[in-house]
């Protein structure tokens, strides 16, 4: 058997739900972790979502997460974040922003606390998994082909396989952190990469983290690793180890320097422009998606 296999889609595990219609999953290609269709489209054909959200990898048949909004469970890493909005008082509401451009690029989420219409503190949220190499369509269309959903005689016979982009995933996070950081730090603020576990791992052993420490709240860069949890049914995030750091810790993990710097008060109105009921903070209501590019295949 292939030790490289599709583990969950359109976030049902493959080979642990009972009683799924998969031919209406495929068909529906929802996301529950946005509420949804699924932003992760074919290259040859946009009207069709990969739905990918975990694959087993490996001989150690690691379970990896390659989707970023497969981190939204439950909304967990927006409560995790909750302590970091240290000028947060009781009243005040709680927003979830898509998407804050800063020097260097944009920022995924920023979990914004407001009152009045007016943002009082925020912590921007980084989200980050594994980027894939290959393709991973031919193990997902022979899941489903087992499942009983017709799929094309072509995908069937593709001997094509997937891999996992360790280097690239790794360098290209930590080089566009250090294009962001300086600039919460500047202003004062916190910004938070959310990765698994597996992938902080493999960080520790290609570049220079002896210096960051378990997270403290006065440093402006927080790591926070989740492990996926096998609960037999279904898989689980569960946050298990932060750290923290500065400008010149991630600055010395690649050995490179830059000044991105805005001022607060444009960050600060960039915010309130985006503010809407559709922002506002709710376990139940998925957060918009931010207009990031998922490769396709």
């Amino acid at each position: 058997m292939n030790a490289n296999e599709v583990t969950e889609i359109f976030g049902i595990p493959a080979n642990r739900a009972k009683g799924v219609r998969w031919s209406r999953v495929a068909q529906r290609q929802w996301c529950p972790y946005l509420d949804r269709k699924c932003l992760k489209n074919r290259k040859s054909r946009p009207e069709v979502s990969i739905g990918t959200c975990i694959v087993q990898y490996g001989k150690d048949r690691k379970h990896l997460l390659i989707c970023p909004f497969r981190l939204l469970e439950r909304k967990q890493v927006f409560t995790d974040c909750f302590q970091l909005l240290t000028l947060h008082e009781p009243g005040n509401e709680l927003h979830v922003v898509p998407e804050l451009s800063v020097p260097g690029g944009s920022v995924d989420y920023v979990l914004a606390s407001v009152r009045g219409g007016k943002v009082r503190d925020f912590v921007g949220v980084e989200l980050q998994t594994l980027d894939s190499t290959g393709t991973v369509w031919p193990a997902r269309q022979r899941f489903l082909s087992e499942k009983g959903v017709k799929v094309l005689a072509e995908d069937l016979a593709s001997r094509k396989s997937f891999g996992m982009n360790w280097k690239m995933t790794a360098k290209t996070i930590l080089v566009q952190l250090h294009h962001k950081i300086e600039t919460f730090e500047h202003i004062g603020k916190h910004l938070t990469l959310v990765v698994q576990d597996y992938l902080l791992h493999y960080m520790r052993s290609q570049f220079s983290f002896a210096h960051l420490t378990s997270a403290r709240i006065g440093d402006p860069m927080q790591i926070h690793a989740y492990q996926l949890k096998d609960d037999g049914n279904a898989y689980h995030l569960e946050l298990i180890e932060r750290l923290s750091t500065d400008t010149n810790g991630i600055a010395a993990c690649l050995g490179l320097q830059a000044s991105p710097k805005v001022d607060l008060e444009l960050i600060v109105a960039q915010l309130e422009q985006k503010l809407s009921s559709n922002t506002l903070f709710s376990i139940a209501a998925a957060p918009p998606p931010p207009s990031r590019g998922i490769s396709g295949e």
